[in-house]
């Protein structure tokens, strides 16, 4: 029996018999959600692609693991479709461990089928009221990890936002953020913190630098 040729006139046809793993689906398939919800609302997706994995490895690598494995939480905000999530597993932090806050109800929904043990906050990482409490409970945080798009808001709500979640942490512990700009999204001065940067990180696109802000 003949096979069916592909219509070469839809561009399509091509390009999807080259899509031999199921990791490359997925990735293509979280990129065009990305794109899709940025294009809908640009200041509060504030990328076009998710981040690498070689930057989600740069940014989880700052995580304490000592304080981890004392049962500290790790707190991520704005994980979109859970790339640097994925990160955070990979170095060896439990998913129950996990506390995701994500703004978009469709990467929410995509985050609690990935990961199905971590606590998935549906809401703004800015005010994240009584649910980020509940998810805690008595528990510490032992990191905040931020793909944050912090530059779409004002110079007072990110200062407010770093000086929030620096002080329920214990002193020395980090907030991660990374950035694409030269300039840095907070100015440690202004939130009595420190401020280390890592080189840039040529493999994600656009080139990204980690910012890790200290107390």
């Amino acid at each position: 029996m003949r096979q069916t040729e592909p219509d070469l006139k839809d561009p399509l046809a091509r390009i999807i018999p080259r899509l031999k793993s199921e990791e490359m689906r997925a990735k293509m398939a979280d990129e065009a959600r990305f794109f899709r919800g940025w294009l809908q609302k640009p200041l509060q997706i504030g990328a076009v692609s998710p981040s690498s994995r070689t930057l989600g490895r740069a940014m989880a690598a700052y995580v304490p693991l000592d304080k981890v494995a004392k049962g500290h939480f790790v707190l991520e905000l704005g994980p979109g479709t859970g790339v640097v999530t994925s990160c955070l597993i990979e170095r060896g932090i439990s998913e129950d461990r996990l506390v995701l806050i994500e703004y978009s109800r469709e990467f929410c929904v995509l985050l609690r089928s990935r990961f199905p043990k971590a606590h998935v906050i549906e809401g703004d990482a800015y005010r994240p009221g009584p649910a980020l409490e509940r998810a805690i409970g008595d528990g510490q945080l032992a990191a905040v990890v931020s793909s944050l798009p912090l530059f779409t808001r004002p110079e007072k709500q990110r200062e407010a936002l770093l000086d929030a979640t620096l002080h329920r942490m214990q002193a020395g512990l980090p907030f991660i953020q990374f950035s694409y700009a030269f300039t840095v999204p907070v100015k440690p001065a202004r939130i009595d913190a420190s401020l280390a940067t890592s080189s840039w990180i040529k493999r994600n696109l656009p080139p990204a630098r980690v910012l890790v802000y200290r107390r």
